[in-house]
């Protein structure tokens, strides 16, 4: 059963705390860079085969077999899948930067341009799950940056193909190239490239903890976006709360995996008894009870407040990947959060609204990187360059406070090459 914990009565650093993953992965993880890094498509293949139990035909996904999966996709949930990206593409495309230009009347130019990545990568979790949704979350940012080509990697089935609920979204979100791979080996192949998966400036999406570690390991080679743990969510409810929706909105999270987490921080004793409850009743009705029984039974816990503010500041302090705030008048608190991957406001806005469906993308910080992180977005496929101008007259007029400024820092070369602009050349 779920912990009871009284925010009043225990520490801070027990209410935080968040399960740590003790294997070696490390020394696992980097050994299969090192080896994807010299030896190409033929250690891809072997992983494949020892990790996925798949020996794919060839390592790319040829273009038609996408368009097949596409007009091979029930026509339900195409429609689903169309609106989706249609919601997610109106939300990013208000992320849009533009260049600017500030033109000084002393003859100063300075201004911003705006590039986009040139390849972007996107992983894509797979195997025995499919994750259209993560799909689109990722692709259609970096459509709308303008990144010249997306690829895209993401585990086989036994069977040697990916599922072809992926290939639709692939083609209907807009990636370039997709390949059959996942682990750790297919983020080595992005990062340095192979005989025929090409290099990319950046890698964003989740995987498990392996690929989460060899992203952290590649970071400097090529740009990542987040480095991801186990999923989570904080439900900050108050006593008007439905017991039934809150025990379902937390079960959402645990049957990700046996370390995702799931809280609830309350001022209602009686809620967070009645949610105790439900939690074991609506357990032992989901298919992935194993799951998410593992998980709420290690991480989950319900907390007792004093106050709706008291468990914001609890949420501020735990930096959720996903917060709802189930009270009345929610936005009356929306600026008391300042942690939160994002946040889903009042009673009819579950966290998997989000997962799929509302526009704000799922690709979240997580492990409490929300107190410096932010959700996936078209910035994550941009670069922004700077310029500078000066006419002759300008830089006079600034020659002497620069060269100061440089001497203060104990670089006469740098004062010097401003003001030998201005002095006379002699012969030596």
């Amino acid at each position: 059963m779920i912990r009871l914990l009284n925010a009043g009565e225990v520490s801070l650093s027990e209410i935080l705390a968040r399960t740590e993953d003790k294997r070696d992965i490390a020394g696992t993880v980097s050994a299969i860079l090192a080896d994807v890094r010299q030896n190409g498509d033929a250690a891809l293949r072997r992983y494949t085969k020892e990790f996925d139990g798949a020996e794919p035909d060839a390592l790319e996904v040829p273009a038609d077999r996408l368009d097949q999966a596409l007009a091979g996709l029930d026509r339900d949930l195409r429609a689903v899948l169309e609106e989706a990206a249609e919601n997610i593409r109106a939300f990013h495309r208000r992320q849009i930067r533009s260049d600017f230009i500030i033109s000084e009347k002393n003859g100063v130019i300075l201004g911003q341009k705006i590039t986009p990545i040139n390849r972007a990568a996107l992983y894509i979790p797979g195997g025995t799950a499919a994750y259209p949704s993560t799909v689109l979350m990722n692709c259609i940012p970096a459509k709308l940056a303008g990144c010249r080509e997306i690829v895209m990697v993401s585990p086989p089935t036994c069977g040697g193909d990916i599922n072809p609920v992926i290939l639709a979204a692939a083609r209907l979100a807009g990636v370039d190239r997709v390949f059959r791979c996942g682990g750790a080996q297919a983020v080595a192949a992005l990062a340095y490239g192979t005989e025929t998966v090409p290099q990319a400036d950046k890698i964003v999406g989740p995987g498990n903890a392996f690929v989460a570690e060899a992203k952290r390991q590649v970071y400097g080679q090529v740009g990542i976006d987040v480095i991801a743990g186990p999923s989570e969510i904080l439900v900050v409810a108050d006593g008007n709360s439905n017991p039934r929706h809150v025990a379902a909105d937390m079960l959402s999270q645990a049957e990700h995996d046996r370390s995702a987490s799931a809280v609830l921080a309350t001022d209602s004793p009686a809620l967070a008894e009645a949610v105790r409850t439900e939690l074991e009743r609506q357990l032992s009705l989901l298919p992935r009870e194993e799951i998410a029984r593992a998980s709420i039974e290690a991480n989950g816990k319900i907390i007792l407040t004093g106050t709706i503010p008291e468990a914001i500041e609890i949420a501020n302090a735990l930096a959720p990947e996903h917060l709802e705030l189930c009270v009345d008048n929610p936005f009356d608190y929306l600026d008391q959060v300042k942690n939160a991957g994002s946040i889903f406001m009042g009673r009819h806005c579950p966290e998997a609204l989000g997962d799929y469906f509302a526009g704000p993308n799922h690709t979240l910080p997580t492990n409490g990187a929300a107190r410096y992180a932010s959700p996936l977005s078209v910035d994550d496929f941009i670069k922004k360059s700077q310029f500078t101008y000066y006419t002759g007259p300008a830089l006079s007029a600034a020659a002497g406070k620069i060269a100061a400024f440089a001497r203060q820092e104990g670089l006469e070369g740098h004062a010097r090459s401003v003001q030998s602009r201005f002095e006379e050349e002699t012969e030596v």
